[in-house]
């Protein structure tokens, strides 16, 4: 499963990506610190998923998903966030994210999450 990180701080985005290195199915194919830069990114490299932060310059995490999630085979989109709170998670909802997440739950939700979305239609293995 290939992975894009999006996070807007450097010291989250090398603590996932570590995170993240420990798990056999998983390979982090880019880090990126702005929604702009996430849009393009997702073009360009096509990940299975998305780990999006929701507060960052350029454009934030919600425009990106809405632009990353109307492309063809769209990747799926989560939102890592320190804002846990309804209004943002029903944000993320209504411009397509695949789930939510707090940051504070990051360690101990975000595998469990994963398989539950990739459960019924996992990613294409890669050539």
């Amino acid at each position: 499963m290939r992975i894009l990180l999006v996070d807007d701080n450097p010291k989250f985005l090398e603590t996932a990506s570590r995170f993240l290195s420990v798990v056999p199915e998983v390979e982090v194919v880019g880090c990126v610190v702005s929604g702009r830069a996430a849009v393009e990114q997702a073009q360009q490299l096509q990940p299975d998923l998305v780990l999006m932060d929701l507060v960052m310059p350029e454009m934030d995490g919600l425009a990106a998903t809405r632009e990353i999630k109307a492309q063809p085979d769209a990747p799926r989109v989560i939102i890592v966030t320190l804002h846990n709170h309804q209004e943002y998670r029903a944000a993320a909802e209504a411009v397509g994210a695949d789930g939510f997440l707090s940051k504070s739950e990051f360690g101990a939700q975000l595998l469990p999450l994963i398989r539950g979305l990739f459960a019924c239609d996992p990613p294409p293995p890669r050539e």
